[in-house]
């Protein structure tokens, strides 16, 4: 269970909701003919509403040869539609189609390899980007962020990750219409304009986050190490030599294929009435034809069967990452590991902080997650370690195994336990005020584990792990035939 993945809270709603089933009063479900699932929230303190929509979709969808490509449609769903963004639609879906025409041919071109033509080429570059220019011509910059800003909406934005990509704002109470049209609209008539220069934007995005990050670097070394076959081997980002060569009629195949209404699942949350939700969904949100379930990547990661080491070269400061082998997020065992996290990490009482910041003071700082990159499949159980100054990655690895292995050959008490779980049931108590983290947290366990009342439930899972549970897990998991560990180094003198 994802305790940490969500920024949620709960002291004010358990004034109201002292149970699920009071909880449960407050919430209404329903899904359209075409699939596309609602789940309502009623809280009327304040005339405000948060908005979700939570796409099953994310980078280990992306087809091979187009990482990056579930972001890249993330950045198109901001773009407006044939009404709102656009000068004159007819001239502009002229020009998109003439921009395609002329990249075929300049695809057709470059695809000779050595025998390509350098002077048509260049020649096919400039019409291209004439016709590039002319298409962009009709674009009204930002137009669909600037409704909804001009009419009140704050915290819009949106995140590709690896298992999903989310989409999400809020609104004043009376512009709950206006959210039905605008997001309805977004998943029915998205017009992919200025697509090769929002690719560009993409690119830099990659540049920043990854290949000027040592420490994006490190981590793109660690799921490309840990990861041989399964698609958590790509960043959401995607590759390089991917982005720079994305296609618009890729984008679109996408879209078709994963956005459909059953793979969407909206949560709202707020000063809301049910009813006129349903009311409006039906108007707006019915039009969005059906089609079938997408299926997941059909490649399973084989088993690993030794250790795995990644020497990333930067002048940057030293950092180490070490990750383990472990199941998904619906295995009995979840619930364990989240208990093995806080035993690890839980801030200044964790073991890895005692052990090496505050005691030896090896690091600066020394943590762990449950689970990474994502969730839905078999991942990672990823422990951090950042050497303090005059001390090496070496001396943190051997420090970090020591209380690794602390767990495994003694059980933790009873005291830390029960402190433990009563630190995790606090945090999600701690984490559902908000309106924009209900909605989000509705829709995250509805989709992950079919139900949003795994977010009651799962604390009941927390309470049932004994000792005997932790120590088994370290033993089972923890080990070096699955171990992938990646560390930053000073360059070598050439």
């Amino acid at each position: 269970m994802k305790l940490k993945i969500l920024p949620l809270c709960l002291f004010p709603l358990l004034l109201a909701a002292q149970s699920l089933s009071d909880f449960e009063k407050r919430i209404t479900e329903f899904t359209l003919a075409n699939g596309l699932h609602f789940i309502i929230f009623e809280r009327h303190e304040a005339p405000v509403i948060s908005f979700h929509s939570y796409v099953n979709a994310g980078s280990v969808d992306d087809p091979s040869g187009e990482t990056g490509i579930a972001h890249m449609f993330e950045h198109m769903a901001f773009k407006g539609t044939e009404t709102i963004g656009t000068k004159n639609w007819p001239a502009e879906k002229l020009a998109m189609q003439e921009v395609e025409l002329v990249y075929d041919r300049y695809d057709a071109e470059r695809n000779k390899g050595e025998k390509a033509d350098p002077k048509a080429l260049a020649k096919v570059q400039q019409e291209l980007k004439a016709a590039m220019d002319k298409a962009n011509s009709y674009v009204i910059p930002n137009a669909y962020p600037q409704i909804i800003e001009e009419n009140g909406g704050v915290g819009m934005n949106a995140g590709t990750g690896e298992d999903s990509t989310n989409y999400f704002y809020n609104f004043p109470r009376n512009r709950l219409e206006l959210w039905f049209l605008l997001e309805s609209q977004r998943f029915y008539d998205p017009v992919f304009r200025e697509f090769y220069k929002e690719r560009d934007v993409v690119r830099e995005e990659r540049r920043m986050r990854v290949e000027s990050s040592p420490q994006g670097m490190l981590v793109e070394g660690l799921i490309a190490a840990a990861f041989e076959a399964h698609p958590y081997h790509n960043m959401p980002g995607g590759w390089a030599s991917d982005i720079e060569n994305f296609r618009l009629p890729e984008a679109v195949a996408f879209y078709k294929k994963y956005y459909v209404p059953a793979n969407i699942t909206i949560g709202i949350a707020g000063d809301v009435d049910p009813r006129e939700c349903r009311r409006l969904a039906d108007k707006y949100f019915s039009i969005l034809p059906s089609g079938p379930l997408p299926s997941g990547p059909r490649t399973v990661e084989p088993p690993q069967k030794g250790e795995r080491r990644i020497r990333v070269e930067s002048p940057a400061q030293p950092f180490m990452a070490i990750a383990y082998k472990r199941p998904d997020q619906t295995e009995k065992d979840d619930p364990v590991f989240d208990v093995l996290n806080e035993i690890y990490s839980g801030e200044r009482t964790g073991l890895l902080y005692k052990e090496l910041v505050r005691d030896q003071k090896i690091a600066l700082a020394a943590g762990s997650q449950a689970s990474f990159p994502g969730g839905k499949y078999p991942n990672l159980f990823l422990f951090f370690l950042v050497p303090n100054m005059g001390h090496t990655v070496e001396e943190n690895e051997k420090a970090c195994y020591k209380v690794i292995d602390e767990v495994k050959t003694k059980k933790v008490d009873e005291a830390t336990l029960n402190r433990i779980k009563t630190k995790v049931r606090a945090s999600l108590i701690h984490r559902l005020d908000s309106n924009s983290g209900m909605a989000e947290a509705l829709t995250f366990y509805y989709v992950a584990y079919g139900d949003w009342r795994k977010m009651f439930t799962g604390i009941d899972d927390i309470a049932k792990v004994t000792a005997d549970d932790v120590q088994r897990v370290a033993k089972q998991y923890l080990v070096p035939d699955t171990r992938t560990v990646t560390w930053i180094v000073p360059p070598e003198a050439k």
